[in-house]
């Protein structure tokens, strides 16, 4: 299940920075993965470490988005907490479909929407409640973010 922690959470990574230090090229022959470069970046997956983009032309995987960069790294890690601030509301439905396969934690300091997904399930990690709808995603979440609460985790 998708869980976020809305707010200050200590000891959540930074996506892309993480990404670009830790990456494992072999990460790229995941189908997942080259659907949301395909999705995100409008780029294919070429072998190796080759992406090729409609709009760049051939890039490396650091020249990936910020966002992307922090898809992948929930995906292929997801017993660690990233900050997804960076990822924006076109990665919703891929956060989704990562806390289906499984049960990941990221930090957002933002309202991300998840307009049009419905059914999901979410769990407001701030209150440990979890909502399966738009409207009900969208009380927790602004309530969430309006209490501030940090989390020295």
């Amino acid at each position: 299940m998708l869980s976020i922690y809305f707010g200050n959470y200590k000891k959540a990574y930074y996506g892309p920075a993480w990404f670009n230090n830790s990456y494992d090229s072999e990460w790229f022959e995941n189908q997942l993965v080259q659907k949301m470069i395909k999705d995100i970046d409008k780029s294919d997956y070429k072998g190796g470490e080759l992406i090729v983009s409609e709009v760049l032309g051939p890039i490396a995987p650091k020249d990936l988005s910020g966002g992307l960069k922090t898809l992948i790294s929930i995906y292929k890690n997801p017993q660690m907490i990233f900050d997804a601030t960076s990822c924006g509301n076109n990665c919703a439905k891929w956060l989704l479909e990562i806390g289906e396969k499984e049960d990941v934690l990221i930090k957002l300091e933002y309202l991300m929407e998840f307009e049009g997904l419905e059914p999901f399930e979410i769990k407001i990690d701030n209150t440990g409640e979890i909502v399966t709808t738009e409207k009900a995603y969208v009380v927790a979440a602004l309530k969430a973010l309006h209490e501030g609460v940090d989390n020295e985790g």
